[in-house]
């Protein structure tokens, strides 16, 4: 009573079968997710859930958590009720009680109690086995005997007839047992591949995940960085600008004060002279002869005062003005430009960048078919053998090394390309070979470049070619490099820049620029 209590409380309320991946609401009822998402589906229609056996509503959808012990408990049962199930194979022969078989027979399909197994046929035909209730997989459906046979080519069990009678006869047919063992080791070495394959896939999801991480993690540091480079640029921009300002605002102050001081004299004059012409007018309206010659004494000086000292006094009043000076506009010039120029070199350094290099051709490696300008920028494809003398560092083909070389530090320069003809730019070491195909820049471990080659772009190292992609148009690229990083990167300078490759390596010798022409010019842009 209490075991079918038990299995009746394992029960979901909905479909009212064992409980298939239990799970609970909030208020503690359990039920299958299908049967429960389905009930939350349906009410979902009419924006009202409710629990279906307590009717408790929830405002919204509820969330639902699985139910581990239930989970356990049901796993549990069904174990019990599987092992149950065989122990409740009984013997097809004893008919009046059940009593448990220990065989079944494969012939017969019948199972046997141990008193039926003593007295059942010894003939090899009767194959016993474990109780069991699938004897009919056991025949053939179309003969009615044992299988014991396989056949590999149609890949199905079959029995003695079909060898001998049937659709099989004369295929390549072996013992059940052999074929089972077969298949059981191809599954066993299947299964050992899958289980390293799964092992290499559970490494490389690691390893894609620790990039993930480093590249965010590079990201951020290098967001940071740009940011406190912005923030002192901003910072140093802001005192320049106030410094400069603060140089206008007292010229302009200075000034002001002049004028206005001036202007408070000539005012103060003013004044003066329209209290005189007050005081005169008022003369003029008098009639007493007497009066009038007494007062002209006073006004004497009045009458004395030329043009010739007006000007005086405006030369005076302009020389002041003069001595003031005026706004230096070359001087807040300079000022600007040399801050901006100090807040760049501080960026610069900042951020580690060296300024453009300013790179020369080496006349004594290069190629009896090109040409170097005489300003040493330029390279450019000639028809003519031009018959320079043999040494160990001449190239034999259309190809020139830089003067320069770099064992350390960021650098950068940039190069301008024809438009017609092909060309390679790049850096190799001092080492590479002069002469034979071996010697093509990138047909070598000691060289890298960017490739022009019938209007197609790649990038070439160790004779490995790269393909670009996407589609260049300009004949204008900048060649960045690392040393210490390894890293030697090309740039298209189109409008925005953009990256077009980047080869990476552990630098072992000094790195020299190298061009290859054929067909037009390369020219470093200074």
């Amino acid at each position: 009573m209490a075991s079918a209590d038990f299995k009746e409380g394992q029960n979901c309320s909905i479909c009212l079968n064992n409980y298939t991946d239990p799970v609970t609401l909030t208020c503690g009822h359990n039920f299958c997710q299908v049967c429960i998402d389905d009930v939350l589906d349906t009410q979902g229609v009419s924006g009202v859930y409710a629990c279906p056996d307590c009717k408790k509503r929830f405002q919204e959808r509820p969330t639902l958590q699985k139910s581990i012990n239930l989970c356990n408990t049901t796993q549990c049962l069904f174990s019990s009720q599987s092992e149950y199930e065989t122990a409740r194979i009984f013997c097809t022969y004893c008919i009046q009680s059940p009593v448990p078989a220990v065989k079944s027979c494969l012939m017969c399909e019948a199972s046997l109690c141990e008193n039926h197994l003593r007295v059942h046929s010894k003939s090899a035909e009767h194959v016993l086995s474990d109780p069991t209730t699938s004897l009919g997989n056991t025949k053939c459906s179309i003969h009615k005997k044992i299988l014991e046979y396989y056949c590999s080519k149609d890949g199905v069990c079959i029995c003695v007839s079909c060898i001998a009678f049937g659709e099989h006869m004369g295929h390549f047919v072996e013992p059940l047992n052999t074929a089972f063992e077969k298949k059981r080791d191809m599954l066993r070495n299947v299964l050992e591949k899958l289980t390293v394959k799964k092992k290499r896939t559970v490494k490389r999801v690691r390893s894609l995940h620790k990039w993930r991480t480093d590249v965010q993690e590079k990201a951020a540091c290098v967001t940071k960085q740009v940011n406190v480079v912005f923030k002192d640029i901003r910072e140093q921009l802001y005192i320049l600008e106030k410094r400069v300002l603060n140089e206008i605002y007292s010229w302009e102050e200075q000034v002001s004060f002049t004028i206005c001081d001036l202007i408070q004299q000539l005012e103060v004059k003013k004044d003066e002279l329209c209290r005189k012409m007050c005081h005169i007018e008022e003369l003029c309206n008098l009639t007493d002869p007497v009066t009038i010659l007494h007062e002209q004494e006073s006004y004497r000086g009045d009458f004395c005062e030329t043009e010739e000292g007006e000007n005086e006094d405006r030369e005076r009043d302009n020389k002041k003005l003069h001595n003031v000076g005026d706004l230096d506009e070359g001087l807040i010039s300079v000022t600007l430009h040399a801050g901006l120029s100090d807040i760049m070199t501080g960026v610069k350094r900042g951020i580690y960048v060296s300024e453009s290099l300013d790179i020369l051709l080496d006349l004594n490696t290069a190629g009896n078919y090109v040409i170097v300008s005489g300003d040493l920028k330029t390279v450019s494809w000639s028809e003519l053998n031009q018959y320079r003398p043999e040494t160990p560092e001449r190239f034999q083909y259309c190809q020139v090394l830089s003067t320069r070389s770099f064992s350390s530090g960021r650098h950068y320069w940039e190069v301008e390309t024809s438009e017609s003809g092909d060309w390679m730019v790049g850096m190799c070491y001092a080492s590479i070979d002069r002469k034979g195909v071996q010697s093509y820049i990138g047909n070598n471990n000691k060289s890298w470049s960017l490739c022009k080659f019938n209007n197609e772009f790649s990038v070439i190292h160790s004779s490995d070619v790269s393909q670009l992609s996407h589609y260049i148009s300009c004949q204008s690229f900048r060649i960045y490099l690392d040393y210490e990083a390894g890293q030697l990167s090309f740039y298209e300078l189109r409008g925005p820049i953009r990256h077009l490759h980047t080869f990476t390596a552990i630098f072992t010798e000094p790195l020299h620029a190298v061009f290859y022409v054929w067909g037009d010019s390369v020219r470093i842009k200074s």
